[in-house]
């Protein structure tokens, strides 16, 4: 992965504790996206407790972005692999925009590499979403 200037990011200590056991499984390992998540987790400020719903962008929450060069604004839920839908509303944190969404807050905007391409999102609301566990 490139190196590219990346914002604060916070995650719960819960959703730490998930990802981290997703990502020592044998499935996860081998899929593409499992090597940038992990050096999103590593970096990520680890808050214990509770959190306000929708301070930053959790397992589960939902999330409205604007994708800056295009202007494009999307709407997607977080999610764990094995609930994504493949229709872009439910988002595996393996896909390249969950793992750059993760832990961000209202306002804040990332540059993401993908597929040859740097993708810069802006984060413009967060909210509860579904409840998301892992297998």
């Amino acid at each position: 992965m490139t190196t590219v200037d990346r914002p604060t990011i916070r995650i719960t200590a819960t959703d730490f504790e998930r990802l981290e056991r997703l990502l020592d499984s044998p499935a996860a390992r081998k899929m593409p996206g499992a090597d940038a998540l992990r050096e999103e987790i590593e970096r990520a400020d680890i808050i214990d407790g509770a959190v306000p719903a929708g301070e930053f962008i959790t397992m589960g929450a939902t999330a409205t972005f604007v994708e800056k060069t295009s202007g494009q604004k999307h709407e997607l839920t977080l999610v764990y692999p094995q609930d994504a839908d493949g229709i872009g509303e439910r988002v595996s944190i393996l896909a390249p925009v969950g793992s750059a969404l993760l832990g961000l807050s209202v306002g804040q905007r990332i540059e993401w590499p993908v597929r040859g391409r740097t993708i810069k999102l802006e984060v413009l609301a967060i909210r509860e979403g579904i409840s998301s566990n892992p297998a």
